[in-house]
Formats: structure tokens, C-alpha cells, sequence
């Protein structure tokens, strides 16, 4: 496909089927082959990959689907990911998966292993412990043999011994995947007329269900003919979006934002731009993607880190796009997306930063009002 607008209908096509057409390719081209599922947010999918998996980022089903069989194994004050991720389990619509990791990221996540193991014993549910404290001298030492741990059920039930060398490609393959992930990321940020958000968002998002190969070669080539296309500057306000790093906005949300101004960062599907730099391709390989976890990441609200401190970064993510404003958002029933809010908010009033506060859910329909708000908001900017 040579044309970008078809390239990027095509995209949003592929990642809005929730029959996963992508993923379903890839086990046509690969009888036999292996798919490995993981929740949000992080998860080093170079283990997967090495053991000839398929890494599949399960980002839930927004409203496309209802959860009603998930709603019978939750309660009602459970997040919209979780439900309608295990709702896509129910329907047989993941029946390619032959594995499951979560990660104890809140009491949701945590939890997801166990009722996923009890739903679907065909296949293998792990939790992977990242750890809670990114600072302790111990934690890139703990994070490799976790990592060991689960690359040796990897092993298991690929019947595949994971060489050093075998890992060393991979990772190569994913350096090259966030290399053309930054390159996206920074031309939305210095020419945002030319890529939207959602675009970007969309063209990310199949990162997670499809092999990064395949990935790689769809960036390289929507990244050569963005410079070409006809789109013009308008004068809109620069802003970034904050609270998506788990339970994703859905694109139509997105898009109502765009509407109004441009959003020039984000944290949208976070775990797939995770590590910042390059993973080095010498010594241990398994050290390395712990290493890399803890000393080349991003922050979030579900690491704790204080090296990183999360207002400051959120500041110095604002400032480093050169926007003028910020949207701070967060799931529905997210704990550790609105407990957030409260220093977000401190922290852009003591900066004199415009802000706008406001909850999702994955399953939205209605954008009625936050067009509204949103306008409203770009407006007092504006105007002020």
C-alpha cells in the first residue's frame, strides 16, 4: 500500500477487530506457533519473542463488545479493562492464546492470573512481579530472575531452549521498534497537522498485534511518506494528554480532543514505549532488559520510583513538547490513575499551567459534553 490514507484506514480497520485479524494471520503463516498474552502495562515481550511466541498486548474491547459473561465474575466496581479483556476470553474471540501474564500493577491486575487460570486452563496464567521498589540496589538483580522465571515457562511450553543469542536478536528487533516509535512520537510533537493523535495512536497500538517485524516495516514506510503529505498547520493548542497508560481512551475520545487542539504527547499505550533508549546487545541479555526496565524507562503511576518523580516528569514531559496546556485523566475505578490527579493538579497550578481534569472509560459512547468541556477549555486558553 502506497498510499498513507489508505495505510492508515487499513490500520484503524485492524486494530479496532476485536477477532484480532493480525494475530490470526501471523498463526496462519505459523502452524503451530504460539500466542502469549499480556495486561497492561509492561511487559518485556523480547522473552516472548526469543521463544518464538507471538507477544500480544490484551488492551480490553472498549464498546464494541458487552461484557456481559465478565460481569459475572466481577464486581460492578471493577475497572472496564479488566471486564471486557476477560469478556474477549469468554467469547472465544482469544481462543488462539496459550498463555496469560499479568502484573501486580493495583488489586485488579493483580489478581486477573488467578481468574484467568480458573476461566481458561488450557493455558498457562503467570504473573510476573515487577518490583515495587525501582530503587533498591536489589531490584534489577530480583527483576532478572523473575524474568529467568518466566522465560523458563516460556521454554516449557514452546519445547524451545532461549539461547543468549537467540534474545540478543530480539532484542535488536524491539530497539528497532522503539527507534521508529520515538521518530513517530516526534513528529507528532513538532508537526502534529501532519499526524494526528489518533493516527498515531492507532498505528502504536498494532505494535501490540502483530509481529514487530512486520511492525517495523509499516512504521519505516508511513514515516517516509508523512513528509509528503498534504496537510495544513492550523492554529490549535499544544497539549499534552496524561492518564492513559492502562485502560485506554477510546479513539472517538481521542479524536474529539483533536478536534479542539493538538495533542502533541502522551501516555497512551505506555508499556509499549516503556524503555526510552536502546537495551545494550552485549553481556547477559536477561540482565540487560531488567536493567533497562528500571534505568531506561519512563514513569508512571504504577512504578514507584523516586528518581523519577511523577509531577516533575509530567513538567518536564509538557515542557519538552512545548505545549501550553495539559489534560490529566483517568479511568473510571483506576485507583492509581485518580490518586494521581491530586499532585498533577498542585503540581500545574504552582507552574501556572492550564489543566483539564476529567474521567473515561474505555466503553464511552457519548462525547457530547466533553467536546464541550474541551472547547470550552481551548477557549478560555485562547481568550485569556
Amino acid at each position: 500500500m502506497a498510499d498513507l490514507d489508505g495505510i492508515l484506514q487499513q490500520c484503524q480497520e485492524w486494530a479496532e477487530d476485536v477477532n484480532f485479524p493480525t494475530v490470526r494471520s501471523w498463526l496462519e503463516k505459523n502452524p503451530g506457533g504460539k500466542v502469549l498474552g499480556h495486561f497492561q502495562v509492561y511487559f518485556p515481550e523480547e522473552l516472548a519473542h526469543a521463544a518464538g511466541m507471538l507477544p500480544m498486548k490484551i488492551c480490553g474491547a472498549g464498546g464494541r463488545i458487552e461484557a456481559k459473561a465478565a460481569d459475572s465474575r466481577f464486581g460492578s466496581f471493577i475497572c472496564s479493562i479488566a471486564r471486557t479483556s476477560l469478556e474477549l476470553g469468554l467469547s472465544n474471540r482469544l481462543d488462539f492464546l496459550s498463555a496469560f501474564v499479568t502484573h501486580p500493577i493495583c488489586d485488579v491486575a493483580r489478581s486477573l492470573a488467578g481468574i484467568w487460570g480458573r476461566n481458561f486452563p488450557q493455558f498457562q496464567s503467570q504473573i510476573l512481579y515487577l518490583p515495587q521498589n525501582a530503587n533498591s540496589r536489589y531490584a534489577p538483580t530480583y527483576l532478572a530472575e523473575e524474568y529467568r522465571r518466566i522465560l523458563t515457562a516460556l521454554e516449557e511450553l514452546t519445547g524451545k531452549k532461549v539461547t543468549a543469542d537467540d534474545l540478543r536478536r530480539s532484542i535488536k528487533v524491539f530497539n528497532e521498534n522503539r527507534r521508529l516509535l520515538r521518530q513517530l512520537y516526534a513528529v507528532k510533537k513538532e508537526t502534529p497537522w501532519l499526524i494526528s493523535a489518533s493516527e498515531a495512536y492507532v498505528l502504536t497500538y498494532l505494535a501490540g498485534l502483530m509481529p514487530r517485524e512486520e511492525h517495523n516495516l509499516l512504521l519505516a514506510q508511513v514515516l517516509e511518506l508523512l513528509p509528503t503529505r498534504n496537510k495544513r498547520k492550523q492554529d490549535k493548542v499544544r497539549v499534552v494528554f496524561e492518564g492513559g497508560f492502562c485502560e485506554q481512551p477510546p479513539l472517538e475520545m481521542i479524536q474529539t480532543i483533536e478536534d479542539a487542539c493538538y495533542i502533541v504527547d502522551d501516555d497512551f499505550l505506555v508499556g509499549l514505549r516503556w524503555l526510552t533508549d536502546d537495551v545494550p546487545d552485549y553481556g547477559d541479555p536477561v540482565e540487560a532488559l531488567a536493567t533497562s526496565y528500571i534505568e531506561r524507562s519512563t514513569y508512571s503511576c504504577v512504578q514507584r520510583d523516586a528518581r523519577k518523580p511523577k509531577e516533575d516528569m509530567l513538567l518536564k514531559r509538557i515542557r519538552n513538547a512545548n505545549a501550553e496546556a495539559c489534560i490529566v485523566a483517568a479511568a473510571k475505578m483506576c485507583e492509581p490513575g485518580l490518586d494521581e490527579q491530586v499532585a498533577y493538579q498542585h503540581a500545574l497550578e504552582k507552574e501556572n499551567i492550564p489543566f483539564l481534569i476529567m474521567e473515561f472509560e474505555e466503553k464511552m459512547t457519548a462525547f457530547e459534553q466533553m467536546k464541550m468541556q474541551v472547547e470550552t477549555f481551548v477557549e478560555s486558553i485562547l481568550f485569556d
